[in-house]
């Protein structure tokens, strides 16, 4: 079978047997005369694996060149925003809630355990010095007694 190349943007013109075939390509939805691309579908591995080499990459150049580490971070949420893919909880979890910068543990955000009876972590911003949880579960599964 030949590769046809078309128009990411608009297929104005296809005949009824090329549709399919293109269908398996890519998602095509009908509007008015026309099919439209979802671009999302063959976009979303690519722009989360390049979150993830960026918010790698800033980690990495916390400490050395933060002014970098700050800007290959909000790159990496300016793809998130921009192609509507949401940033993996792995890589949300640098950013401050309140401020929204890129925080680093140890860094730029202190790390604590909580100390009351909820297991927790807490994670205070360096910048705004707001205080925030995570609850950690308890996994342990328990035997009964025979």
């Amino acid at each position: 079978m030949q590769e046809q190349s078309y128009d990411l943007k608009v297929l104005e013109v296809l005949t009824p047997k090329q549709i399919p075939q293109v269908q398996v390509i890519a998602r095509l939805y009908f509007k008015g005369r026309c099919y439209l691309i979802n671009m999302k579908a063959g976009l979303r591995d690519l722009v989360t694996e390049r979150m993830q080499i960026l918010i790698k990459n800033a980690l990495t150049n916390a400490t050395s060149h933060p002014e970098l580490a700050e800007r290959q971070a909000s790159l990496a949420k300016r793809l998130s925003t921009k192609y509507r893919v949401r940033m993996p909880y792995e890589l949300r979890m640098n950013f401050c809630k309140k401020c929204k910068k890129f925080i680093v543990p140890g860094f730029t955000a202190r790390i604590r355990l909580g100390r009351s009876t909820v297991k927790s972590i807490r994670i205070t911003c360096g910048f705004c010095n707001h205080t925030y949880r995570k609850i950690i579960k308890n996994k342990i599964p328990k035997v009964n007694d025979l």
